[in-house]
């Protein structure tokens, strides 16, 4: 499958060092669109004024954890649509069930390389 390398991404990390090594490896991957949040209330405004093809979110993040910010996105009409996918260094089950139940497209557990990344956004993203 082809993911389209213009779609716009929005990575959402309170952690600056995670936010640029997810941005190298989605620039590994071909993808140039990629937009950045420090937490949860930004990256709800970000998306009120720009339409996204996915958003990559840690999990653990203050004051709005990722798990939140993923209910909110599903509550919204206009944002409830967008795929997304969870980030975490915790792979305990309860979690996985809990994002799972909110919606969220994908989980991936850190550490992770560009195929993993790869593959999470392939199985979210319709070619």
């Amino acid at each position: 499958m082809a993911l389209d390398p213009s779609m716009p991404i929005l990575v959402v990390d309170d952690y600056q060092t995670m936010v640029r090594i997810i941005r190298n490896l989605l620039k590994q991957l071909g993808f140039e669109n990629v937009d950045d949040a420090s937490d949860g209330s930004t990256a709800i405004a970000k998306m009120r004024d720009k339409k996204y093809g996915l958003v990559i979110s840690d999990w653990n993040m203050e004051p709005m954890t990722g798990f939140e910010l993923l209910q909110r996105v599903r509550e919204e009409d206009t944002l409830s649509r967008t795929p997304f996918i969870i980030v975490t260094a915790e792979s305990k089950t309860e979690n996985v069930i809990a994002a799972k139940k909110a919606g969220v497209n994908n989980y991936i557990v850190k550490p992770f390389n560009a195929q993993t990344l790869k593959s999470k956004i392939e199985s979210v993203c319709p070619a």
